[in-house]
């Protein structure tokens, strides 16, 4: 039999050691594969993301970009998209940054951050406040306010960190919405962590149950918690069982993610 060999790189993206942040599979591709096969093969690799990209040939960016999860093709995926940009900017010292152009979220950039960082920029998506009875009785404890933004995220803000990562959610009841992200929030006060502000993410409707770091949520995360710390920046911990910190800077319509990433794994995918 011949096979098609296709390169394959699995980074755990905002993380500084292997087996924390958030894995993730990217593919450079000559040309797109069939939609059915782009999911069969993210089915395969079973990771939250496999980022697909090829070149760009429309000249507003370096490559385009798409992202699956083991269910669905997703409209925004922030740790694949900065693990895509460590790979290709891995491969390409002399490069600062590269561009990347997607379907329904603009075109993305990340760039080098230091001497191992990276700073990604992904759309604000800011949250507006909205009563979610379902959704708190889902997700348990006690919030304090709820927010949802029209993209698919609700937002539920609790009033400590060790309310957030005591929460046990019924992921059934949550998935019966959908592709929805829901991101449990609160202030880092106290927590080991260290950070300004902790998060938790559910994804259980797009195949994911608990997301352990989400960059598109801090595309939610960053306006509101902006807002309500009364500065532009701050530092955030995502408290899944890998757990990743992001660094978040609000900058108008978009927001500014940044982080590092570790490659665990380098091989071909034969089909």
């Amino acid at each position: 039999m011949s096979w098609r060999r296709f390169p394959i790189t699995q980074v755990d993206a905002f993380a500084d050691r292997p087996f924390a942040g958030n894995p993730a599979a990217v593919m450079p591709l000559d040309e797109w594969l069939a939609d059915d096969v782009l999911q069969a093969i993210a089915a395969e690799n079973n990771l939250a993301e496999t980022a697909f990209l090829i070149p760009d040939e429309s000249g507003e960016a370096d490559y385009e970009l798409r992202w699956f999860t083991p269910g669905v093709e997703v409209a925004l995926c922030g740790h694949a998209t900065l693990a895509s940009g460590h790979v290709l900017l891995s491969a390409a010292p002399w490069r600062d940054d590269m561009r990347f152009r997607t379907r329904k979220a603009g075109i993305l950039r990340v760039a080098r951050d230091g001497d191992e960082g990276y700073k990604m920029a992904l759309p604000a998506y800011p949250a507006a406040p909205k009563p979610l009875p379902d959704f708190v009785k889902a997700m348990g404890g006690k919030p304090v306010e709820t927010l949802w933004h029209d993209g698919g995220y609700a937002l539920i803000v609790y009033p400590d960190a060790a309310s957030v990562r005591a929460l046990d959610p019924d992921l059934r009841a949550l998935s019966v919405g959908g592709d929805i992200l829901y991101i449990a929030t609160a202030p880092g006060a106290g927590d080991p962590s260290g950070a300004e502000v902790v998060s938790r993410c559910f994804v259980p409707g797009a195949g994911i149950d608990e997301d352990p770091v989400t960059g598109s949520a801090h595309s939610v995360l960053t306006p509101y918690w902006s807002a309500r710390l009364g500065r532009d920046r701050f530092a955030a911990f995502q408290a899944s069982k890998r757990g990743g910190h992001v660094g978040c800077r609000a900058d108008g319509a978009m927001v500014e993610l940044s982080g590092t990433c570790v490659t665990t794994l380098v091989g071909e995918f034969l089909l």
